[in-house]
């Protein structure tokens, strides 16, 4: 009797092999126009002129402007002007992921509980760069795939944290004192977030989407187009809205949240904490905190302050959080909101103990 079994299994890899390629090809060719490309164009200007453009917060007055529905949408506008690629990209790479990589070859690399895949995690988001919210999509998208918590953790941090284009940045505009401050936290963030996060999970907390390693992949299923459009628009359905509620509240409420910059400020634990705790929940672009720590500081605020703001602006926001709280448990997104504000709380210390200026 004639053995069909490897003749099929050579089919299968060379499908996996297809799927695998167009993730690769769409990850690619995306970050290189939205993200590789323009970030090194802009490298160049911080070099050159040492700033980063304005805040976005205030412009480069001292105090955003006061709450009004037009302060709302003109933060709305111009926050999505700053993302709205990126967050595109995002969505298509997590509907891609979803629809071409099979499950059983997402778990193999990322998806045990153990240092190799959450350091894995953390690798694979040094080239993406995107912001907390652009890369929600991507974290949702591969823990449906099998990816394990430490893992989807140490991505959904590293993407931000530890992007390198951002520490270029501080660099050239703060100096190199602040990008080893926010290096140095961001790995322990990290990394740290990630332990915390699959300790806190337990090693069965799986989505009932992924509990099945062995479902069929895209080609056994038939039809790609239709999973991965029926992928995307799940997506951009089940995030986008709070996504928009959320920014668009941010921009009405940055007043009463942000205090009006100047030496008042000060040094003090009061306005550290104050300032961890809103950078940790506020929703700002990729490098947006570099203007408004230089902004801040222009107007007289200590290092504290800035210190603080250095590393809670960027990992996470209440936009993020809502968008992966359909991938990762609550209770772990808790913790990691705490670690942040305590993180960012640590930065403002340290900050005024170096001294850094």
């Amino acid at each position: 009797m004639q053995d069909t079994s490897t003749p099929a299994l050579s089919q299968r890899q060379q499908h996996v092999l297809v799927g695998v390629l167009i993730v690769f090809a769409l990850a690619v060719i995306g970050l290189a126009y939205v993200k590789w490309l323009p970030y090194y164009h802009k490298a160049h200007l911080a070099a050159a002129t040492g700033k980063l453009g304005k805040s976005i917060l205030t412009g480069g007055a001292a105090t955003p402007p006061a709450p009004s529905l037009h302060a709302a949408l003109d933060y709305a506008r111009t926050y999505f002007l700053a993302v709205w690629q990126a967050l595109v990209l995002g969505l298509l790479l997590a509907a891609s992921i979803q629809t071409f990589l099979p499950v059983d070859l997402v778990t193999r690399w990322i998806g045990r509980a153990c240092a190799r895949s959450t350091l894995l995690g953390g690798v694979f988001a040094l080239p993406g760069m995107m912001c907390s919210c652009c890369v929600s999509p991507v974290v949702v998208g591969l823990r449906r795939q099998g990816a394990s918590i430490g893992s989807a953790v140490a991505f959904f941090l590293g993407n931000p944290t530890l992007n390198p284009a951002v520490l270029v940045f501080l660099v050239f505009t703060l100096g190199w004192q602040w990008a080893l401050l926010r290096l140095v936290l961001g790995i322990l963030l990290v990394f740290g977030g990630a332990a915390l996060a699959e300790r806190l999970a337990g090693p069965t907390l799986v989505p009932q989407a992924i509990a099945n390693v062995s479902r069929p992949s895209v080609a056994e299923h038939g039809n790609w187009l239709r999973r991965w459009v029926g992928n995307l628009t799940r997506l951009v359905v089940q995030l986008l809205p709070e996504y928009l509620i959320v920014v668009f509240l941010m921009g009405l409420a940055r007043a009463w949240l942000f205090p009006s910059a100047g030496p008042q400020l000060g040094n003090s634990l009061l306005v550290i904490i104050a300032l961890a705790v809103v950078g940790t929940l506020f929703v700002i672009p990729t490098a947006g905190e570099i203007p408004i720590i230089q902004t801040m500081l222009a107007f007289g605020v200590g290092a504290g302050p800035a210190g603080a703001l250095l590393l809670t602006l960027a990992p996470l926001n209440l936009a993020s959080l809502l968008m992966v709280s359909r991938a990762l448990p609550w209770r772990v997104l808790a913790a990691l909101t705490l670690l942040t504000i305590g993180m960012g709380i640590l930065a403002g210390l340290l900050a005024i103990a170096l001294p850094l200026r």
